[in-house]
């Protein structure tokens, strides 16, 4: 049933990318039959991720120029924070990469998080696989920004980069223990501003004891605004590729992609309004505690 649609698909045409991309993140009939008939794909995958205001669209944008250039067929992906009230995308910050809707080379997708804590789609996982077999060299994925929940982007990205700026001193040791340890190559955005050489420079310090990682989390200065440092940028990520390709890391994402994969299966048939439901019912009785409640699950 779906074979004459994945070909589709594969030949990169974007129109039915798109419809497929609607039918899993709104799970229309069949959808999983879609995706498990979806052939293997090595398309690496890049997260951008860093908190608030550090310039994640515009140096996403100045990315998308430097692999146009260098005649990439490019990705993206950017997951924007969700109205509370009708579930949809809040930014509309896709406006900072409006030069690249219509370029033949890339496909740009915007999806809201729809509640999801962790500064990511609920079915990000999906959408990035459906993406990974459209013939793409590289696919990018750019997260809200939400703090150290974020840390999900690690278990479905093979590079992330993580994004900051030069007055985040305070905000970099809050981070420390969630988001620092999850970065492969570090962008200190915004680079002309006061004080950023400083603030390098601290930064190379709290990560050159840190977190035993395997390799070297490089440290990349960019004017995202000016396109300066993102050939930088580039080379560190084709850098990390390297590194990335080995099997002991493949194995671990591939594993946490299966977790989060299992556990929405899971949560399925789990509706918020029938748990408010519940509680507004038990609520009324004497002696109220919700543990009890879990005793229905």
């Amino acid at each position: 049933m779906w074979q004459s649609f994945i070909q589709q698909i594969i030949r990169s045409e974007y129109k039915a990318l798109a419809r497929a991309i609607s039918l899993v993140e709104n799970e229309a009939d069949g959808y999983m039959q879609l995706l498990q008939a979806l052939p293997s794909s090595q398309t690496p995958v890049i997260g951008i991720t860093g908190p608030p205001g550090a310039g994640k669209s515009t140096l996403v944008d100045a990315l998308i120029g430097e692999m146009v250039r260098l005649g990439k067929k490019v990705g993206v992906v950017c997951v924007d924070p969700s109205s509370p009230f009708n579930l949809g995308a809040l930014l509309g910050d896709r406006i900072r990469m409006n030069e690249w809707y219509n370029h033949p080379n890339v496909f740009i997708r915007s999806l809201a998080t729809r509640g999801s804590l962790g500064g990511l789609h609920p079915k990000i996982i999906e959408v990035t696989d459906l993406m990974k077999a459209a013939g793409f060299d590289y696919i990018i994925v750019e997260t809200v920004g939400v703090g150290q929940s974020e840390v999900e982007i690690a278990g479905l990205a093979d590079t992330t980069v993580v994004v900051v700026v030069p007055e985040a001193g305070d905000e970099v040791q809050t981070m420390k223990a969630g988001v620092m340890e999850i970065a492969d190559v570090f962008v200190v955005n915004k680079a002309d501003r006061p004080e950023a050489d400083t603030f390098v420079k601290n930064l190379r310090l709290m990560l050159a004891p840190s977190f035993n990682k395997q390799h070297h989390i490089e440290i990349v200065k960019t004017i995202a605004a000016e396109k300066k440092g993102i050939d930088e940028l580039w080379a560190a990520i084709q850098r990390h590729a390297i590194t990335a390709q080995q099997q002991e890391r493949k194995l671990f994402l591939l594993t946490e992609k299966l977790y989060h994969l299992i556990q929405q299966k899971r949560m399925n048939d789990i509706s918020k309004q029938r748990l408010l439901e519940m509680i507004a019912m038990e609520y009324k009785t004497p002696g109220f505690n919700l543990y009890n409640l879990l005793k229905g699950f």
